[in-house]
């Protein structure tokens, strides 16, 4: 790639995460001025709908493993796959990758502080009782399941078996939004901020994976060859 190419690439990346940075700092400091919007309550209600009992499961397993334990015990297996494959790097960033998101998300839930919606709203499958803005879920698959995707398109040699797994990932990114108004245990603009501030914690994240990998592990198995 010549440098022309990289540079303008680097400036690319580098307005998106702006214009991204002042999206969510926009959408915060409505979320916080108004803490509901009568777009969000439209969504939620035709969302909802939906009324297939078979679609409410599915809606339901997409968010089932950003729960606790179930999302604990997902992020260890993974750092001790990836430990046991010799990629201690790796290891280590999925670890960072699923604390760092959460712990980000529950930062801002702490500041900004707005109510989930109500049964007297909409339909709520299960009452939780943290707060709403930002999604917490939205947050973490995009900072842990986005980042073990990152990881399988740049360590797995393109096949089948690198497709479907990209596929499964990014499905469970795209789908776990929706899954969470559908539920009714997030509102339209929780899932959307979720999406903007995580969409900056991943590009944090594989920035600093990139960072340490060239510092620390150069010299650590090469992943094609045990993938």
């Amino acid at each position: 790639m010549s440098a022309p190419v990289r540079k303008y690439r680097a400036m690319l990346f580098q307005v998106t995460l702006l214009l991204v940075a002042g999206s969510f700092a926009a959408l915060t400091f409505l979320v916080k001025a108004m803490p509901s919007f009568a777009v969000d309550l439209q969504i939620s209600q035709f969302v909802q709908l939906i009324n297939n009992p078979f679609f409410a499961l599915f809606m339901g397993l997409i968010s089932w493993p950003g729960f606790l334990p179930q999302s604990i015990i997902i992020a260890v297996l993974t750092v001790l796959l990836f430990y046991k494959l010799g990629l201690q790097w790796e290891s280590l960033m999925v670890l960072f990758a699923a604390t760092f998101s959460s712990g980000v998300n529950v930062l801002v839930k702490d500041l900004i502080q707005r109510p989930r919606p109500t049964a007297g709203m909409v339909n709520v499958i299960s009452t939780l009782t943290s707060y709403s803005f930002p999604s917490g879920h939205v947050m973490f698959y995009l900072g842990y399941f986005g980042f073990v995707a990152f990881l399988i398109f740049s360590l797995l040699k393109p096949s089948l078996k690198r497709n479907l797994l990209l596929v499964l990932l990014c499905s469970l990114i795209i789908l776990v939004g929706p899954s969470r108004i559908f539920l009714g245990q997030h509102w339209a603009s929780d899932v959307l901020g979720a999406y903007l501030l995580g969409s900056l914690t991943l590009a944090v994240i594989i920035q600093f994976y990139r960072w340490g990998k060239t510092r620390f592990f150069v010299h650590q198995p090469v992943a094609d060859a045990t993938l």
